[in-house]
């Protein structure tokens, strides 16, 4: 399964809101991650998604594969849409 997500940050996703991200993947007992332009980054890696260099209005492909993957996509599109709730 997969998303379609929009960086709304105007700082992009720096390391606070990576953080909060890293904190809900790791929630779930399925494979979540991220991609954009070709590059990939496991959502519960902080190292991993700091290596993207998200910036404001970035759009991020965001897929899971497990059992719980359409309520982690259904959270993670949520946190995304919430501006990372800061």
């Amino acid at each position: 399964m997969q998303i379609t997500v929009k960086v709304l940050n105007d700082e992009g996703l720096h390391a606070r809101p990576a953080g909060i991200l890293v904190k809900l993947a790791n929630n779930f007992s399925s494979e979540i991650e991220l991609s954009v332009d070709g590059d990939s980054a496991n959502a519960k890696s902080i190292m991993s998604i700091m290596g993207l260099g998200l910036t404001k209005d970035t759009v991020v492909t965001v897929s899971a594969v497990g059992d719980d993957a359409e309520a982690a996509l259904k959270e993670i599109s949520a946190l995304f849409n919430n501006k990372f709730n800061l």
